[in-house]
């Protein structure tokens, strides 16, 4: 019979070290602690059940000043190998209602929530939960109804060594990591935005081939001189947690690359702005000072893409297992299904059902507690770089 030890009260130095000293040469088979804003819950499984032992964790308790409680587990019960995942849950706001109905699709589809941690408080509240039960098509599918029906974002991952040895994040460019479509940028400077923002729409929902709708909307620019494509790059501005993004994915050794269905007027600046290790963007033909409405080679369209980011994980020396792809439009779906973890950001219909997951918060940073890193983390490291050595 096995003994299942149940420790809450305040927590202080030392609590620890005194209960396990109590146990003696005792085994335990499981150990779980966690503290809760200063209040200690620990709880753990011993392999053996006598009065005598119950007395000394019970007096070593009380001089602690903690509560303890003792329930024996039938052969079985101190758990077993079970699928896990690791789901997030954001939202703009995210009330407790939202985090209620997230537990209650994940009870109907027989997973139990086995912790709760919080990653960020703002600028978009955030929590990780670890479940246990359940398979990840089910889950995915009973928590992306759910996450319309409350106006969050969910994400569900296997919880699989794979989760822990991404290294290559590979992202669009137009509105992923830079606000809005450079291309419109440039029509507005040829007086045709209009006709050109109709066709981006249509593609990057899918409409239209990617390939067809680029050199029609590149051909409407011949004539345009290349300083309207220079003032065009000085206006770009990156997507809100960019930097963010980057930095912290640097720090942790991981590659960060970029694929764009955009052009190397714009990418070759972000490349050295942010000190990205890889890109692909389509370049734009220029004769005489102006554009000619052509473009130099193979177009970057959604084959390219994909193709690109097995290629900079061949680089890397990584499987595609290890690669995080982020995209907004249909261009960007075969990258996001080549990749380890597909995810979705402010995303068109088409590509959001079709991610591994889906962000709609305006901040590209959102993308690391998908990554299972904290708001708390990424500041401390951000501090320390500002602490004198």
């Amino acid at each position: 019979m096995s003994l299942l030890v149940t420790v809450t009260g305040p927590d202080h130095p030392g609590v620890t070290a005194g209960l396990f000293e109590a146990l003696g040469a005792t085994e335990f088979s499981d150990v779980e602690q966690v503290v809760v804003h200063e209040r200690l819950l620990l709880g753990f499984v011993l392999e053996s059940d006598t009065s005598a032992l119950r007395a000394a964790i019970a007096s070593a308790a009380a001089g602690l000043s903690v509560d303890v409680e003792f329930t024996p587990l039938a052969g079985g019960e101190a758990g077993g190998a079970t699928t896990r995942h690791h789901v997030t849950v954001l939202g703009l706001p995210l009330p407790p209602t939202a985090l209620a109905a997230v537990a209650r699709r994940l009870a109907g589809a027989g997973a139990n929530i086995e912790s709760i941690r919080r990653l960020s408080s703002y600028p978009a509240p955030s929590y990780e939960l670890v479940v246990a039960g359940g398979q990840t098509a089910d889950l995915r599918a009973g928590l992306a109804a759910e996450a319309v029906l409350q106006r969050v974002d969910i994400a569900v991952e296997p919880a699989s060594l794979y989760r822990r040895a991404r290294r290559l994040v590979v992202m669009d460019v137009d509105s992923t990591l830079v606000q809005g479509e450079v291309i419109e940028m440039l029509a507005a400077e040829a007086g045709c935005e209009a006709e050109v923002a109709r066709v981006t729409a249509a593609a990057m929902a899918g409409e239209l081939d990617f390939e067809t709708s680029l050199r029609s909307r590149v051909a409407l620019l011949a004539g345009l001189p290349v300083d309207a494509v220079d003032r065009v790059r000085a206006a770009v501005r990156l997507t809100p947690g960019a930097r963010t993004l980057v930095r912290t994915l640097k720090r942790l050794g991981y590659a960060v690359g970029i694929v764009s269905g955009g052009f190397t007027a714009v990418t070759d600046d972000l490349v050295a702005e942010l000190g990205l290790d890889h890109a692909l963007a389509n370049v734009l033909e220029v004769r005489e000072g102006r554009l000619t409405g052509s473009v130099v080679g193979a177009v970057v369209d959604r084959g390219a893409k994909a193709a690109a980011l097995r290629r900079f994980a061949d680089l890397e020396g990584l499987t595609t297992a290890q690669t995080v792809a982020i995209g907004d439009g249909a261009n960007d779906l075969d990258m996001l299904a080549a990749a380890g973890l597909g995810i979705a950001f402010n995303a068109k219909p088409v590509v959001r059902d079709a991610a591994d997951a889906a962000l709609s918060v305006p901040f590209l940073d959102a993308v690391l507690f998908l990554l299972g890193i904290t708001r708390a983390e990424i500041e401390a490291a951000d501090a320390s770089d500002t602490e004198p050595t």
